[in-house]
């Protein structure tokens, strides 16, 4: 886990998204290493980048996913990634508009690099558990798709089809 934040990696006031997303993850049953509080930017790639490397299920960011000049998080994460899995913050955002209409704001990416999945969740403790609301519904069986699982496939329908 990744916290992106300028003022929090200062020490101007305490992280408290990325324990609250810590918390969240362990109840779902993850082994949790983090949160890593880094500034918001390059420091951000270079995080991502050595939890590809060491091989990490999943990376969830917290923190810079706004529009002020200093939210630099998704670009971080968009040089990261091989592919984006745009379903995942566009359910991530959906789950916040019912409740606050800036989530709308939230320019948060989620994509796999190697065989790791990374989720971009805002700042805010409501968005991180906005966040977790969706990656509760959904975390397992994309870490089992990333490390190749499948899942049982509908019945073919009989007859052909061209």
């Amino acid at each position: 886990m990744v916290t992106a934040s300028n003022r929090a990696s200062a020490g101007v006031y305490a992280d408290r998204g990325g324990p609250l997303l810590a918390e969240g993850l362990e109840q779902l049953g993850f082994a949790v290493d983090g949160p890593r509080v880094v500034p918001d930017g390059d420091p951000v790639e270079q995080a991502l980048r050595e939890g590809v490397a060491a091989g990490y299920d999943v990376i969830l960011t917290t923190g810079g996913t706004g529009i002020s000049p200093t939210d630099r998080t998704p670009d971080a994460t968009a040089r990261v990634l091989d592919y984006e899995v745009p379903g995942i913050p566009q359910a991530i955002r959906a789950e916040g508009l019912v409740k606050v209409p800036t989530a709308a704001l939230s320019r948060g990416l989620a994509g796999v690099a190697g065989r790791t999945l990374i989720v971009n969740l805002p700042g805010s403790t409501g968005g991180v558990r906005d966040g977790l609301a969706v990656l509760a519904r959904i975390l397992p069986h994309a870490v089992d798709q990333i490390r190749g699982g499948d899942h049982p496939r509908p019945a073919e329908p009989s007859g052909s089809a061209s």
